[in-house]
């Protein structure tokens, strides 16, 4: 294309930023290769042939569509586009998503996002299978060959059937929950978060007196109205609905046990996209846990990732 448009191998060779022998060398290679003659040659000029004339528009075509193709390889690698395949887990209510996914489409339009609901352990094993860039996981947990974002802290509370006699309380001791049963996530989804989460309850008086496992919002609600059951949670818990006329949410009283979140992806894969899914995912959660808080929620900070495995 520089030689037909300058029509003189010097200048073309020039503007290609090359010798002329070896673009002269060169456009004798296309011609064998195509078959055809593509420019004849005197001392003085070098004219463009019919057979030229007609390939130059595929050529212009052909330049064209590998500058895009070189522009969207460079789009996928600054996650401006492409496909992002993130998680969350079950427990993060539908106001978090939904600002999470609103903050993400403002940072990232162009970018798909596959989005899952996966429990900690599930994550993880979609980490180590390659399946999943970017994920919201639980700490405790194990993050070997992870990295993570910041780390937010959500003091948990109770959930009450109305009318039983702790909802008169302003704060509820956690010994207080004697004779209630406990209902928790299935172990198998966060292992470490389950055993830390019976740990504190222990260690403030109160042992269950059973176990009892759910972890759709509807199937929790109903073990809590109907078995003498209470569960843990956030205040923005999407366990309790605006004007709740079954359950009552509590504050714990003390120290309470609280969740730990953080965004988390595969050490060295953290481009512009999964950056920017960890930066709305944190921000979706502080800002929808703050907008339920009396108080402003404790603020983020960073960890090593080996104090998160105990």
């Amino acid at each position: 294309m520089a030689v037909a448009e300058e029509s003189h191998f010097g200048r073309a060779a020039a503007r290609l930023g090359m010798a002329q022998p070896p673009l002269s060398q060169r456009i004798q290679r296309l011609e064998k290769e195509l078959g055809v003659r593509l420019f004849e040659r005197t001392s003085r000029q070098v004219a463009i042939t019919e057979a030229g004339t007609l390939l130059l528009a595929e050529a212009r075509e052909l330049l064209a569509r590998a500058e895009s193709l070189r522009t969207a390889a460079r789009r996928i690698r600054d996650g401006e586009s492409g496909l992002l395949r993130a998680a969350l887990s079950p427990d993060i209510s539908g106001e978090t998503v939904a600002a999470l996914l609103a903050d993400f489409r403002r940072r990232h339009a162009g970018l798909e996002l596959e989005l899952h609901e996966l429990t900690t352990a599930q994550q993880l094993a979609g980490f180590a299978a390659h399946e999943l860039d970017v994920g919201l996981i639980h700490h405790p947990c194990d993050v070997t060959g992870l990295e993570l974002g910041p780390v937010l802290r959500r003091d948990l509370g109770v959930l009450l059937p109305r009318g039983a006699p702790q909802t008169e309380l302003d704060a509820v001791p956690l010994a207080a929950l004697t004779g209630y049963d406990l209902v928790l996530f299935p172990r198998a989804d966060a292992p470490a978060v389950y055993d830390d989460l019976l740990t504190a309850c222990a260690r403030g008086g109160y042992t269950p007196a059973a176990v009892r496992h759910g972890q759709g919002a509807s199937f929790v609600r109903g073990l809590v109205l109907s078995s003498g059951a209470v569960a843990l949670g956030p205040r923005d818990t999407r366990l309790v609905t605006p004007g709740d006329q079954d359950l009552v949410w509590r504050p714990l009283a003390g120290a309470p046990p609280a969740w730990r979140h953080s965004a988390a992806w595969p050490r060295g894969r953290g481009d512009a996209a999964v950056g920017a899914f960890a930066d709305a995912a944190t921000h979706a959660l502080r800002t929808t846990a703050d907008a339920h808080a009396e108080t402003p929620a404790r603020p983020l900070h960073l960890r090593p990732a080996s104090e998160f495995w105990l």
